[in-house]
């Protein structure tokens, strides 16, 4: 398959943050879905496109929940993602944004709740105070970047819908429409990559954490449809593909969810996915990681940096073998 890049994608390569194997393995699973599921003129039209700024988003920063570390550039951080809706490459999601209509967009919160609701995205808007956090992001292969993210603690939403005491876990399920997001069309012998929609999930009690944000925006401005627009979840102690993006429903159940990743490759992606020095994928260490910007690797932290405030929700477990 031919690899185009984003003039910002030039910044770097995969090189530079993924080690070659691991690029090429991640990727493969999904490449080979994708050559079937895209027909090669559609591929020949796609038009590289630099970020262009969104409209703006006035929040206020929260210090006490923010890293000092400088943020990652914009332009890096919104031409260099896996978004795998839109494709295999890093370079696909940058590309393929305008296929997507963030509006009208809706959300249902439905399950083991009390009030369950489906909320238009400008209500949802309003729904509490807007913050700004910036939070480091860890991707399970081994890069890292620093994002201002915009958004409220998802908790301020699971409390209005009031969860039932039949409620352990959240179900966050992406938008399933493949006129939008090509990687959802099927192919030759209807086989798609992954099983789509994209679905992650959480416990209860990390969806209530104060840490978990349901995002809305970054950088100052309205989410970008490469980031998972118009409305995503960040979950920063765990790795990125927990943070599911573009959400349309968010369920709660008592069931641990089967999540898009741990479904496909169960041994390789485990349900908590939380960010673990010491415990490494089973093809490649987690010990370190390169920091968009930077040019050595540096080492990973547990938690991602966040074990003072999330260690306790995993007290006595084995995260060996919860991984």
């Amino acid at each position: 398959m031919l690899i185009r890049r984003a003039p910002y994608a030039r910044m770097f390569t995969w090189s530079e943050v993924t080690d070659h194997r691991l690029y090429l393995n991640r990727r493969a699973f999904m490449a080979g879905a994708a050559a079937l599921a895209l027909g090669a003129g559609e591929r020949a039209e796609a038009t590289p496109k630099p970020p262009t700024p969104g409209a703006p988003l006035k929040a206020a920063r929260n210090a006490g929940l923010s890293s000092t570390e400088p943020a990652t550039k914009f332009e890096a951080a919104t031409t260099y993602n896996n978004f795998y809706e839109f494709g295999v490459n890093k370079e696909d999601p940058a590309e393929n944004a305008h296929l997507l209509r963030p509006r009208p967009w809706s959300v249902k919160v439905e399950g083991h709740v009390a009030r369950p609701r489906t909320y238009d995205i400008d209500e949802l808007l309003k729904l509490a105070p807007l913050e700004e956090r910036i939070y480091a992001l860890r991707c399970v292969e081994g890069w890292s970047m620093v994002i201002p993210w915009i958004g409220f603690p998802l908790s301020a939403l699971l409390k209005r819908v009031e969860p039932t005491s039949q409620a352990r876990y959240v179900e966050f399920t992406t938008l399933l429409d493949p006129e939008q997001f090509p990687s959802q069309r099927k192919g030759f012998f209807n086989f798609t990559s992954l099983d789509w929609p994209y679905v992650e999930g959480l416990r209860l009690d990390e969806a209530l954490h104060p840490l978990t944000l349901l995002t809305v925006g970054m950088y100052g401005q309205v989410l970008p449809n490469q980031n998972g627009a118009p409305i995503r979840v960040v979950v920063p102690w765990k790795y990125g593909f927990k943070s599911a993006k573009s959400i349309v429903r968010i369920g709660l159940v008592s069931e641990e969810p089967k999540s898009a990743w741990n479904k496909a490759a169960p041994q390789e992606y485990g349900f908590y996915s939380n960010v673990n020095p010491t415990k490494d994928h089973p093809r490649w260490s987690q010990a370190t990681e390169r920091r968009i910007g930077e040019f050595r690797r540096r080492k990973t932290l547990m938690f991602n940096g966040y074990a003072e405030q999330v260690a306790s929700l995993y007290a006595g477990m084995d995260l060996n073998k919860h991984y």
